[in-house]
């Protein structure tokens, strides 16, 4: 596994010790330490760690509610580390997008497996947020070609097939992206209609 830089945010300075040294022993680097959830937001958008792993239970803010306001703002992996069993916790975890939960005391030989598997989700998510934005993107695009399309239809007297062959043609010829291309038709019809 590679050397990770981590943050850990525990108000259980014995326990955030002893979670420290497991991970250096493991090869990784505690890169920020906070004991309570606000901080470890903070530490988040300062050090822009590889992973989080925080506890739930601290003051001020819970770790489920530092980890859902750090998913907004710059996704990373984070496990959550409880002393508790409860099953409402760990709906909430799910929730706030945590990948990973373990229960206390930790030993090292629960890191690896935890850190592994946060990671490999982590990974997966944002590939399945790439290709959301992607079919979005994609989705828009055809949405901005039908519409040029038309215009194309309406205004030269256009069958379907030739206006999009149009398009196309000019695409190639500027050498620009199709949404392009129709933007520009739409908004340059836009502009001849308020003319009108």
């Amino acid at each position: 596994m590679e050397s990770l830089r981590v943050l850990l945010a525990d108000d259980e300075s014995i326990s955030l010790l002893g979670l420290k040294a497991k991970l250096e022993s493991l090869g990784h680097r505690v890169v920020a330490e906070g004991a309570t959830g606000r901080e470890a937001v903070a530490l988040a958008q300062e050090t822009k760690p590889d992973l989080a792993i925080l506890d739930i239970k601290m003051p001020d803010m819970d770790g489920i509610e530092a980890s859902q306001k750090i998913m907004e703002e710059e996704p990373i992996p984070i496990i959550l580390l409880t002393g508790y069993g409860e099953e409402e916790l760990a709906k909430r975890a799910v929730e706030a997008g945590v990948f990973g939960y373990l229960l206390k005391p930790v030993g090292e030989e629960d890191l690896v497996p935890a850190i592994t598997l946060a990671i490999a989700r982590f990974k997966e998510f944002r590939a399945l947020q790439r290709e959301v934005e992607n079919l979005r993107q994609a989705l828009e695009t055809r949405k901005l070609v039908e519409r040029a399309k038309g215009i194309l239809m309406r205004r030269l007297n256009l069958g379907e097939e030739e206006a999009f062959h149009r398009l196309q043609q000019r695409s190639q010829d500027e050498n620009r992206k199709m949404g392009e291309i129709a933007q520009a038709i739409i908004t340059a019809d836009e502009m001849f209609e308020k003319e009108i």
